[in-house]
C-alpha cells in the first residue's frame, strides 16, 4: 500500500486562472468578427440591392460570389501562410499570369497531367527562390518578391504580346461545372485551404510558422531553425499561388499575360489576410479567418457591381473597410503589450529595490 504524505508544501496562493476551453471562440476573435462582418455586409447588401430594384439573394448571384472567392482565396490562404512567419510575398500576381500561360502552353502541346505538373514545379521553385533571398541575403521580404515580381514581369512582357496556349474542355470543367449551385472549383479551394490550416496548427512546420513571427529571435533560442521555416512558408504559397493559376486557366482557355495583374492578387489577397485577423508583423492568425476576409471582399465587390458603383468610391470603400478592421484587431494587442511593459517595469524596479 502506497503511504500518502501529509507534509507536502501547499501551492502558493494567488488568483487562480480559468483556462479557456479548447475551440472556444469569442466574439472578439478576429475570425469570428470577420465571418459576422461577412453576414452583415450580406444582409445590408441584401437590403440596399433590393432597395435599388435589383434582387441580390439568388442562387445565380451565390455561385458568382463563390466563383469569384475561388482565385483569390487560393493566394490569400498561401499569402497567410507567409506572413504568419513575418515574411510578405508581392511576386503572386505575376506568378499567376505566368503559370497560366506555362499551363497553357502545355495543354496544347501535352498532357493535362504535364501542365499541373510544370505550374507547380515553377511556382515552387519561385517560392524557393524568395525564401533563399530573404533568408540567406538577408533583404527584406518586401524588397526580395518585389524583385521578383519584376524579374517575372520583364521574362512575359518580353515573351508574350498576348493570350497564349489552349484549355482542352475537359481541364475547363474545373472553372465552370457545378454540384448545384456550388462550383466544383470551391472544392479545390476547400482541399487547398484544408490542407494549409492542418500544416499550421496540427504539424511542428505550423507552431515554428507561428514561433517565427511572433518573435524570431526567441524561436531560434528555442531551437527553432527559423529560416528553414521562412523558406517552407513562401514555398507554400508559391504552390498555392500555382493552384491559383491552373484554376484561372481553365477559366480563361488560354494563358493570359494580364491573369493575376488586372485582378491585382497581391494587394487583394495581403487584404484578405489582414481582414481575417492575421498581423502583418506574424505570429498571429490564420487560414479560417482569410477565408472569412476573402467571401467579405466578394460580397462588397458583387454589391458593388449590381449597383454600378463608380470605381473609385469601390477602392475608397475598400480602404476603409481594412483600416478599420486593422484598427479594431490592434486595440486588444496594444492593451496587453501595455499590460506586459508595465509587469516587467515592475518586476526590475523590485529586483532593483531588492539589489
Amino acid at each position: 500500500m502506497t503511504a500518502v504524505r501529509t507534509d507536502a508544501p501547499a501551492p502558493p496562493a494567488g488568483p487562480r486562472r480559468r483556462l479557456p476551453a479548447a475551440g472556444r471562440l469569442k466574439i472578439t476573435d478576429p475570425v469570428v468578427g470577420v465571418w459576422l462582418a461577412a453576414a452583415a455586409v450580406t444582409l445590408i447588401g441584401w437590403i440596399v440591392v433590393a432597395a435599388d430594384g435589383g434582387q441580390f439573394m439568388t442562387q445565380a448571384n451565390a455561385t458568382g460570389i463563390l466563383q469569384n472567392s475561388v482565385a483569390l482565396g487560393l493566394v490569400a490562404v498561401g499569402q497567410s501562410a507567409v506572413i504568419l512567419t513575418g515574411s510578405l510575398d508581392l511576386s503572386v500576381a505575376y506568378l499567376i499570369s505566368l503559370g497560366t500561360l506555362v499551363a497553357a502552353e502545355t495543354m496544347e502541346g501535352g498532357s493535362v497531367v504535364t501542365a499541373v505538373l510544370a505550374v507547380l514545379a515553377l511556382s515552387a521553385a519561385v517560392g524557393l527562390a524568395n525564401g533563399l533571398i530573404v533568408t540567406g541575403l538577408k533583404v527584406n521580404a518586401f524588397i526580395a518578391t518585389l524583385g521578383m515580381a519584376f524579374i517575372l514581369r520583364g521574362y512575359i512582357e518580353d515573351n508574350y504580346t498576348g493570350p497564349s496556349g489552349d484549355v482542352p474542355a475537359s481541364f475547363q470543367r474545373l472553372g465552370y461545372d457545378r454540384v448545384g449551385f456550388v462550383p466544383v472549383s470551391v472544392f479545390l479551394l476547400i482541399a487547398v485551404a484544408a490542407v494549409l490550416w492542418l500544416i499550421t496548427k496540427r504539424t511542428r512546420l505550423g507552431h515554428h510558422m507561428y514561433a517565427t513571427g511572433g518573435d524570431e529571435h526567441a524561436a531560434r533560442l528555442s531551437g527553432v531553425r527559423t529560416r528553414r521555416t521562412v523558406i517552407y512558408a513562401h514555398v507554400l504559397c508559391s504552390l498555392c499561388v500555382g493552384a491559383a493559376a491552373l484554376f484561372l486557366a481553365s477559366r480563361l482557355g488560354a494563358g493570359a499575360p494580364w491573369a493575376g495583374t488586372e485582378a491585382r492578387y497581391d494587394l487583394d489577397s495581403i487584404a484578405a489576410v489582414v481582414l481575417g485577423g492575421t498581423a502583418l508583423a506574424g505570429g498571429r492568425g490564420g487560414v479560417a479567418g482569410t477565408l472569412g476576409g476573402v467571401l467579405l471582399l466578394s460580397v462588397l465587390d458583387s454589391i458593388f457591381n449590381q449597383l454600378s458603383v463608380d470605381p473609385f468610391f469601390k477602392n475608397v470603400v475598400r480602404g476603409v473597410v481594412i483600416i478599420a478592421a486593422v484598427a479594431l484587431y490592434a486595440r486588444p494587442f496594444r492593451r496587453r503589450a501595455k499590460a506586459r511593459d508595465e509587469a516587467r517595469a515592475a518586476e526590475e524596479a523590485e529586483k532593483g529595490a531588492l539589489a
